[in-house]
């Protein structure tokens, strides 16, 4: 079949053709900005998953719908080596640039704000030409999100967006991907700013997304954390939206797939997203003609596999180093174990660091290092004490079958 047609869009973050089995997710947000514009009071957002299971891709859909609701946006990718004030300043600039407000005295009021926020990030004692700027032409406020107490500043700073969004008649919405790794000073500052704005009744919200123990970081960080955001988890697809996203786009192509090969790809993509475009661009490829059969997907799977070893599995294994690895594959070996005590593998979420301790013929404590090593670079997380799991579904299927 022409690849030039090639409907399916395997990309990090990208957009699927057909944004499929998310519309339960995408009516409550739309709720949500509707409330929030009539002075309803409502919960910040938290999606949560594993890598491959279409976070970001939602993410960049809320923002979406915000944007057609004529909020002012901003969107931010969380990074462990780095403090919260830089990026979320650039995402309030552009934030509060798409509120659409006639330029004002206001308006510099606030964008002072955001820059003195912004480069409080400055070592200290640095002169003023050395400070950062995040390009915005309004001097930096004196006495207003200034102090250097994260958490003040961001309350501050919140409110000022807030107070601005409130007199315009629309709504600030900020977007956080990849959540879980902002340090735990940034965590604290932001759970307290919700629910001081919460509280306030301004029209700003929160939509983060990130890995499946996400709400446990928040909750760590202030107790009443659970009540202030609206949790989602976001999961691999039932059959029916698997079919879907796959069928969608086909048909627009004028193409289309055999039963039987709808239900190949079911079992070989286990419904994550991820793996239904990575399957469905390959097997679209090798395909002859359509509609795309049972064999054209046995065709397709090595070459699909290996794409995914590569890209997706690969990537993520090579930033291990040799002892870490040896961690990951004591953790599907363990997984296995669990299968042959009578277990489901798709099924098994997490094991106890006990059994790979145990796989390893090594104590626990010993084995501290690597486990938190993989903690910090998200390759497994641990979400309840004493228990981690891979962040990427399939893992440990690739450990036992490639590495």
């Amino acid at each position: 079949m022409d690849p030039i047609r090639n409907p399916y869009a395997p990309g990090a973050g990208q957009r699927p053709p057909e944004l499929a089995g998310r519309d339960e997710q995408l009516h409550a947000f739309d709720v949500v900005l509707e409330r929030v514009a009539r002075g309803r009071p409502e919960r910040s957002v938290v999606l949560t998953g594993l890598r491959g299971v279409g976070k970001t891709v939602l993410l960049n859909a809320l923002r979406s719908a915000a944007v057609r609701a004529s909020w002012g946006t901003g969107k931010l990718e969380a990074r462990p080596d780095q403090r919260l004030r830089r990026p979320l300043s650039a995402a309030l600039h552009v934030a509060v640039r798409e509120l659409g407000h006639p330029a004002g005295e206001e308006v510099d009021q606030v964008l002072g704000v955001i820059k003195a926020f912004a480069q409080r990030d400055t070592a200290p004692g640095a002169k003023l030409r050395e400070r950062w700027n995040p390009g915005i032409d309004a001097p930096a406020a004196t006495g207003r999100a200034d102090s250097g107490d994260i958490e003040i500043d961001l309350v501050e700073l919140l409110t000022d967006v807030g107070g601005l969004a409130a007199d315009v008649g629309r709504g600030v919405a900020v977007f956080i991907d990849e959540m879980q790794d902002l340090g735990p000073e940034d965590v604290s500052a932001l759970c307290a700013a919700c629910h001081e704005i919460s509280q306030s009744g301004l029209p700003v919200i929160v939509v983060g997304a990130g890995l499946p123990h996400l709400p446990a970081v928040l909750s760590a960080s202030k107790s009443y954390s659970e009540r202030l955001f609206r949790y989602q988890r976001i999961d691999r697809l039932d059959r029916g939206a698997a079919d879907l996203a796959l069928v969608a786009p086909a048909e627009d192509e004028e193409a289309g797939f055999t039963p039987e090969a709808l239900e190949a790809m079911y079992a070989a993509t286990a419904g994550y997203p991820y793996f239904i475009q990575a399957y469905g661009k390959v097997a679209w490829d090798v395909a002859p003609r359509s509609p795309i059969t049972v064999d054209d997907v046995a065709v397709a799977a090595p070459e699909a596999e290996a794409e995914l070893a590569v890209g997706f599995f690969g990537s993520r294994y090579e930033r291990a180093t040799p002892a870490e690895r040896e961690y990951l594959r004591a953790m599907a070996d363990a997984a296995t174990a669990a299968v042959e005590a009578g277990g489901d593998l798709d099924d098994i979420e997490s094991v106890a660091t006990s059994e790979v301790a145990a796989v390893l013929g090594r104590k626990p404590q010993s084995l501290s290092p690597a486990r938190d090593a993989l903690l910090k670079k998200g390759l497994i997380y641990s979400g309840e004490r004493g228990r981690i799991a891979f962040t990427v579904p399939h893992f440990g299927r690739y450990l036992r079958t490639t590495a």
